[in-house]
C-alpha cells in the first residue's frame, strides 16, 4: 500500500482534510473497507467547458460565441474520464465498508450515453442500486430536448444491509436548484444541497465521508453539517484552496446548522 501524499489543509481537530493530489494518489492509500460514504462528480468526459459544445450551441442560435479567454477546461475531461471512472469505481468498493454506498453524479442525457455505461460499469465494481434524477430545474444544455435533469448513480457494496436512515417513502428524484458558477466558481459546481440530501439517507455522525474528484468543497460543507468526517480530493490547486477557506468559514460558524433549507426532506419522518 502506497503512502497518503502530505495533506493541503487539515481541520485543528483532524476531522477534515483536502489533499491537492491526484486521486490515483490518495485513494490507493486508504485502507480497505475505511470509508463509509462516497458522494463525488467525476470528469464526465465531455470537455464541456473547454468551448467546443458551448461554441457550437451558440453559433446554433446565432449569437457569439464564448470567447476562448473565458473558457474554464477541467482536468481530465477528455475520453480519458473513462479510464479514470472506471477505476476509481473500483477503488470505492474496495475502501467502502460493507453495506455501505457510492453515490456519483453523471450526465443527464446528450448525445453521449455516458450514463448507460457508467450504470454497467459501477454495477460491476460495486453493484448498482439505484438511479436517481435530479431535477435541476430550468434549461440546460442542447438543442432538442434541452436537458434539465442529472442523475446519481447509487451503488451499495455487498457483504452487509445497506446503511440507510431515510424510511420507506424516499423518491428516486430530488429537486434542488441548479448552481450557475460565476467565473471564480468551479464551472460544474454541485450545491451543497444535493450531497447532503444523500448525506441524510446514508450516513449518522461520525462516519467518514470521501469526495475524490472534490471541486469547491461543496459535499466537504455537507459533511460538516452532518457531524461527518471528511477526506476530499482535488487536482487543481486553485479548486483546492477554495475548498479549503471554503471548510474553514464553514468550521468558524459558531452554531453549524444540522443543514440547509432548502436540502431538508419533506417527509418529517425523513429528519434526524
Amino acid at each position: 500500500m502506497s503512502a497518503l501524499p502530505a495533506p493541503y489543509w487539515q481541520s485543528a481537530d483532524g476531522r477534515h482534510v483536502i489533499y491537492n493530489s491526484p486521486a490515483e494518489a490518495v485513494l490507493p492509500a486508504l485502507l480497505d473497507s475505511s470509508v463509509d460514504f462516497i458522494f463525488t462528480d467525476p470528469p464526465y468526459g465531455h470537455n464541456n467547458n473547454n468551448g467546443d459544445l458551448i461554441a457550437r450551441r451558440e453559433a446554433a442560435l446565432g449569437k457569439k460565441a464564448v470567447a476562448e479567454t473565458e473558457w474554464r477546461p477541467i482536468a481530465n475531461d477528455g475520453k480519458e474520464a473513462n479510464d479514470l471512472v472506471r477505476w476509481f469505481f473500483g477503488e470505492a468498493n474496495r475502501i467502502l465498508m460493507p453495506g455501505c454506498c457510492c453515490c456519483c453524479c453523471c450526465c443527464g442525457g446528450g448525445p453521449d450515453p455516458q450514463f448507460a455505461r457508467w450504470s454497467l460499469w459501477i454495477d460491476e465494481a460495486i453493484g448498482f442500486k439505484m438511479c436517481v434524477v435530479w431535477d435541476k430545474g430550468g434549461l440546460g444544455m442542447g438543442w432538442h430536448y434541452r436537458r434539465c435533469w442529472e442523475c446519481v448513480l447509487v451503488a451499495q457494496k455487498p457483504g452487509a444491509a445497506c446503511r440507510w436512515y431515510g424510511g420507506n417513502d424516499v423518491p428516486n428524484v430530488v429537486r434542488i436548484g441548479k448552481i450557475i458558477p460565476s467565473s471564480d466558481q468551479h464551472p460544474t459546481q454541485k450545491p451543497i444541497a444535493l450531497p447532503a440530501w444523500f448525506m441524510r439517507l446514508h450516513t449518522k455522525p461520525g462516519d467518514l465521508v470521501l469526495d475524490p474528484f472534490a471541486g469547491h468543497g461543496s459535499t466537504g460543507v455537507a459533511a460538516i453539517r452532518a457531524g461527518c468526517r471528511f477526506i476530499g480530493v482535488e487536482l487543481d490547486e486553485k479548486f483546492a484552496k477554495e475548498a479549503a477557506a471554503t471548510l474553514e468559514r464553514e468550521l468558524a460558524q459558531p452554531m453549524l446548522p444540522t443543514m440547509e433549507p432548502e436540502a431538508r426532506l419533506t417527509q418529517p419522518e425523513l429528519i434526524a
